[in-house]
């Protein structure tokens, strides 16, 4: 089972497109979202990820905001869900929440510590892993598509590449259904990834995740999380454009609509966006592909 595919873009064999949102924490960050997803609704995302915050933090957020999207604009939804900070019975409850509201697609994801904290640690009655979460998925909700994150240039807490891959083996053995890659500016890192993905015996589709760029400062930040290289080229780019916000989000659409190109030339199933609940730098890059024939007009 793939995410779930718009009909008429399963017809017609065009990759799929996805978005990913995050719950707003004030009224004029929930406008911008609101402002972004009608802008966006046209464009007919096969889905749209909200993200779930640090040990569970935007419980009730993600939840308001995936039903909201799912509603209000007609996106088919796949909010996140970490094991952190939740038993067994919590993450029940969650999934069945999910469920009734219907949302039949769910990011699988162990989680970040919450806020001030270093390392994970499992609720006493909880998951301490991804794939233990996607079969708990299966159980509650058997017809969910489930999404996997898989880390091209591997997960920071992972002691190496290879022992990170058996990490993402056991949650596609586990049940779900596609993988998300973290972000990434080099396309060889991508296509190096499924490679060694293949070789372990993993088939499932792996969906490339890239950043829509709004600042210098912002790339740096996630990249310094994640572990992800800047191209020399990029950072460039970006130590030239300085405060320019036009310019950054110019450069840094033309980045990723390069690299969307070529990861849909050489076959890779889709992208997914980070759009962090921004339009401006989506728009570009679709409209970019539309031009080139990736999508319909």
């Amino acid at each position: 089972m793939t995410p779930h595919l718009t009909p008429d873009r399963q017809l017609s064999k065009e990759p799929i497109f996805s978005i990913e949102f995050f719950p707003p924490k004030s009224e004029n960050a929930a406008q911008q979202l609101l402002a972004t997803a009608k802008e966006l609704q046209s464009y007919r995302p096969d889905f749209a990820s909200i993200t779930y915050g640090a040990g569970g933090s935007t419980r009730s957020r993600t939840l308001k905001y995936a039903k909201c999207l799912h509603e209000d604009f007609g996106f088919k939804v796949m909010p996140h869900l970490t094991c952190v900070g939740h038993s067994r019975d919590e993450l029940r409850e969650i999934i069945r929440e999910f469920k009734d509201s219907g949302l039949n697609q769910i990011m699988a994801l162990r989680g970040d510590p919450p806020q001030g904290e270093t390392d994970f640690k499992p609720h006493p009655d909880g998951l301490s892993y991804a794939n233990e979460l996607v079969r708990l998925i299966r159980e509650v909700h058997p017809d969910c598509s489930i999404g996997v994150a898989g880390y091209p240039e591997k997960h920071p807490e992972a002691v190496s590449s290879d022992v990170d891959l058996l990490n993402l083996k056991r949650k596609v053995d586990a049940g779900s259904d596609f993988i998300t890659t973290q972000l990434f500016f080099d396309n060889r890192i991508y296509f190096d990834f499924v490679e060694r993905c293949q070789h372990a015996g993993i088939q499932i589709p792996i969906l490339p995740g890239l950043l829509c760029i709004t600042s210098g400062d912002q790339v740096r930040r996630f990249c310094a999380l994640c572990e992800t290289d800047i191209p020399a080229e990029l950072e460039a780019q970006l130590a030239d454009a300085g405060d320019d916000k036009q310019k950054v989000e110019a450069l840094g659409a033309e980045w990723i609509l390069r690299q969307a190109r070529e990861l849909l030339e050489k076959g890779a199933p889709g992208i997914h966006l980070y759009i962090l609940n921004k339009s401006g730098p989506a728009v570009t890059v679709l409209n970019g592909l539309k031009k080139a024939g990736f999508y319909k007009a």
